[in-house]
């Protein structure tokens, strides 16, 4: 108990003088990746895009302490990064016929696919994502639709592993929130190309 006590006043000091342990999820999303994207399967489509994320997600930062992990920690989400790095993603390249980030030229004809951050939140263990999805083709739009998903909770990992768990929670939390949204994606393009 005294032990606790020690603790939670070592927590409130360093939190009182403003000195913080910072983890920033994003800069090792790459690694994350190699590591865990062959685990994920998307559908598959033969759909020809440019991408293109829009400047509020690109500049997007998250940040948020966990009891459970340690209240001097600060876990920093740049969600901008991290769905940029999932798209250029092997296992995401490949669930499409053609899937290329937008050079922005001066007019692009064809489809146009943007991705826009509406909401992201890690609390109750887990990520909870919102996330506008436009196509257009010609400048003429043919789906604009939010998703939502919750990723998997990661509290055993987070209460087990701590602080050196948490960072590997967030990611895969939120690249599980990530892959649901592209899954449903991916089905209503089907269901559109079927209508054509």
């Amino acid at each position: 108990m005294k032990r606790l006590i020690a603790i939670l006043f070592l927590s409130v000091a360093i939190l009182a003088s403003g000195c913080s342990i910072k983890h920033p999820i994003a800069k090792d999303y790459d690694q994350y990746l190699l590591n865990n994207g062959n685990q994920s399967s998307l559908p598959k489509t033969d759909f020809e895009s440019d991408y293109t994320i829009d400047e509020k997600t690109k500049t997007h930062r998250y940040e948020f302490r966990s009891a459970t992990v340690g209240y001097a920690n600060l876990w920093i989400v740049e969600f901008g990064k991290i769905l940029d790095k999932t798209l250029k993603a092997n296992y995401v390249q490949s669930a499409f016929g053609k899937f290329e980030e937008s050079t922005g030229g001066v007019d692009n004809n064809g489809n146009l696919i943007l991705f826009s951050l509406q909401n992201y939140e890690f609390s109750g263990f887990q990520a909870h994502v919102t996330l506008n999805i436009i196509i257009s083709n010609d400048h003429n739009e043919i789906l604009n639709k939010n998703y939502h998903s919750d990723g998997k909770s990661q509290g055993a990992k987070m209460f087990w592993g701590g602080v050196f768990g948490m960072k590997n929670a967030t990611q895969q939390s939120t690249k599980l929130a990530i892959d649901e949204i592209l899954r449903e994606f991916i089905q209503d393009v089907k269901a559109i190309q079927a209508e054509t």
